[in-house]
């Protein structure tokens, strides 16, 4: 059995001049689970995964294009992502997601 474990997510927010700041939170063969925090008007250009994932948004705000439906991202949006879908966003202020992905 894997010993559990907890993280204050706010404490852990760290958002640079410019870019992104991530950070792992657990991780084994079957998981990832990552925090990341984007500077104002950064973006991550179109890509997939290997794995399904979910963004659970914390703060900040942007947009999320998964396949081809835009997606507003604000505190408490949840995005599912099938294994292979293509998707990028953009942040607008500073925006803060857990990525969880997962077999």
């Amino acid at each position: 059995m894997e010993k559990g474990l907890w993280k204050d997510l706010n404490k852990l927010m760290h958002f640079p001049e410019d870019g992104i700041f991530s950070t792992v939170l657990a991780r084994s063969k079957t998981y990832n689970y990552t925090l990341m925090c984007l500077s104002s008007g950064t973006n991550i250009d179109t890509h997939t995964s290997t794995k399904a994932g979910v963004v659970q948004v914390l703060s900040g705000t942007g947009t999320f294009k998964l396949i081809d439906e835009e997606i507003e991202m604000y505190p408490g949006v949840f995005i599912f992502m099938p294994k292979d879908a293509p998707h990028s966003l953009k942040s607008k202020d500073n925006l803060a997601i857990l990525l969880g992905l997962t077999d």
